[in-house]
């Protein structure tokens, strides 16, 4: 399917995916997926059993896409391509998801902090029963970080709603000693590998 116009359905809550493609261009509408408060989720993002995080959140995308299309058809909404992304942090090969808690937070930065741990962000775009997707691998090293700024930092809101327990578009910029990779990507969404998809989806950029 070519587009008929130039939007499309952004599932996700994430203000700064919001924020990203408003910078290169892209006209967009939020088709929010349920959560766990209190409805059945329309994703889960639980870690299957021996999963590796690289086909976890390959995973998790490729469902949120599925989910938001099956929106779109229960919903009678016009047909457009939709665009997911789902963002994890991994450390020894260990997955370190959202924080729930001051006391998770803390333990996640403490692992973190003075080693390179990898950020992963896959991204698909769905055009009815096409699907285009790509994972985006970076490698964020951060300094010592003392226990008086680890608890300050955790006694702030902007770990929980995070994986890994910061952002690196936030006061956590200031534990990064070296990024290599994509910097859009570690917020939530590579903008090179995301026009790449749009584009290939027939939609043109700026």
């Amino acid at each position: 399917m070519r587009p008929n116009d130039q939007k499309i359905y952004l599932a996700s809550k994430s203000p700064r995916r919001r924020e990203l493609l408003r910078q290169i261009g892209v006209d967009f509408e939020l088709l929010l997926l349920r959560d766990r408060s209190g409805r059945v989720a329309d994703v889960t993002e639980l870690v299957m059993p021996g999963e590796a995080a690289a086909d976890y959140v390959h995973r998790v995308t490729r469902e949120k896409a599925d989910a938001a299309m099956r929106l779109i058809v229960a919903r009678h909404l016009p047909m457009r391509p939709v665009l997911s992304a789902d963002t994890t942090v991994v450390l020894d090969q260990d997955i370190l998801g959202k924080p729930a808690n001051q006391a998770e937070a803390s333990a996640m930065l403490r692992r973190l902090s003075g080693r390179t741990h990898q950020v992963l962000t896959s991204v698909a775009l769905r055009c009815d029963d096409a699907i285009w997707q790509i994972t985006q691998c970076s490698d964020v090293t951060f300094a010592a970080l003392p226990e008086e700024t680890i608890r300050a930092y955790c006694a702030g809101m902007e770990p929980y709603d995070k994986a890994g327990g910061y952002g690196i578009q936030g006061t956590a910029a200031s534990f990064i000693v070296h990024v290599a990779g994509s910097y859009s990507g570690i917020m939530g969404l590579p903008l090179f590998d995301t026009a790449q998809l749009l584009r290939q989806a027939g939609l043109r950029l700026p």
